[in-house]
């Protein structure tokens, strides 16, 4: 009998959930047996604003460290927790079809972000959202929160927040959808570079399992995830600084190409640098990294501040 293998994976509902989606393409695509390895990270222990961490790469870390010393054998990851400097001895393998990058308002009645009252309290943990939802001018009071899923929803229904925004992704794959009360269009609020995608990482040195592993790929996602990365690896912004960025695979002229957009943003919304562009999607790289470099050029880089989120009004 083949020894199944080991997917390391972080313990909480949306990661366990995630994996587990990732198992069953491994065993139903690739006819692999497979296992989930929870895998403790500094990100779930530490309740710390994830900016004070230094954001990216705190769900991370402990997961590769468990590839790297054999304790498992494959790792998943959300993608936009990925840093984008690779990691010696660590492939990206494969970042499977993505979900719905956008992002999503859970509030309390059903309401949307435009039918919240002035004053009314709005919970995330990330500057991102931040900035562009004090761009928008609402009159919300914004307040850091951690937790998972649950947790920040049940904020809500214990009226601590009057709302709170979340990747549609994550109440997707957990089957949560019901729960949303407004998708968000990206003219309001660009996603996380990377948001909606899963990352497939194993040992470089495994040939033979990062050429089945990629079988599991997606051309469209990962083009789209590529470009998004390299306007943030430009611009060296971590993923809790206030930049959005999507890429999206759309019908041109000569074919398919790619479209992206992204926005830089002072902490409190009242400054941006947004830009769109297109181009092959043979060409992700560069042309995330051409956006990137014209965002420098129109004073992108003094607006890259990623202080710890803190209570203050839109």
């Amino acid at each position: 009998m083949t020894t199944p293998l080991r997917l390391g994976t972080r313990a909480s509902a949306l990661a366990t959930t995630q994996s587990g989606h990732v198992a069953d393409l491994v065993r139903e695509r690739l006819g692999l047996e497979v296992e989930l390895v929870e895998v403790s990270t500094e990100g779930d222990v530490n309740r710390a604003p994830l900016a004070s961490m230094g954001g990216t790469g705190v769900f991370v870390s402990a997961l590769r460290d468990a590839l790297l010393d054999g304790r498992v054998d494959l790792a998943v990851h959300s993608l936009k927790d990925l840093p984008t400097t690779p990691a010696d001895g660590i492939a990206l393998a494969a970042i499977p079809l993505r979900e719905d990058p956008r992002d999503v308002v859970v509030a309390r009645d059903g309401l949307t972000l435009g039918e919240l009252p002035v004053g009314s309290r709005l919970g995330t943990g990330s500057p991102r959202r931040v900035s562009q939802l004090a761009a928008l001018g609402l009159g919300l009071e914004l307040q850091g929160i951690r937790g998972n899923v649950d947790t920040r929803i049940r904020k809500v229904r214990e009226g601590e927040v009057d709302a709170v925004v979340l990747a549609r992704a994550g109440l997707a794959r957990l089957g949560r959808l019901d729960e949303v009360t407004e998708v968000l269009d990206p003219l309001q609020m660009l996603p996380a570079p990377g948001q909606g995608a899963l990352a497939i990482e194993c040992r470089t040195a495994d040939t033979d399992l990062v050429a089945s592993l990629a079988q599991l790929d997606d051309p469209a996602t990962r083009a789209a995830v590529t470009a998004e990365r390299a306007v943030l690896s430009t611009l060296e912004a971590g993923c809790s600084a206030p930049l959005g960025a999507l890429a999206e695979v759309v019908e041109g002229e000569d074919g398919e190409e790619l479209w992206l957009r992204a926005v830089a943003l002072s902490e409190d919304g009242g400054l941006s640098v947004r830009m769109s562009a297109t181009g092959p999607v043979t060409e992700a790289v560069r042309l995330g990294t051409r956006l990137a470099g014209d965002m420098l050029d129109e004073g992108a880089a003094d607006l890259m501040t990623a202080p710890p989120v803190r209570k203050q009004h839109a």
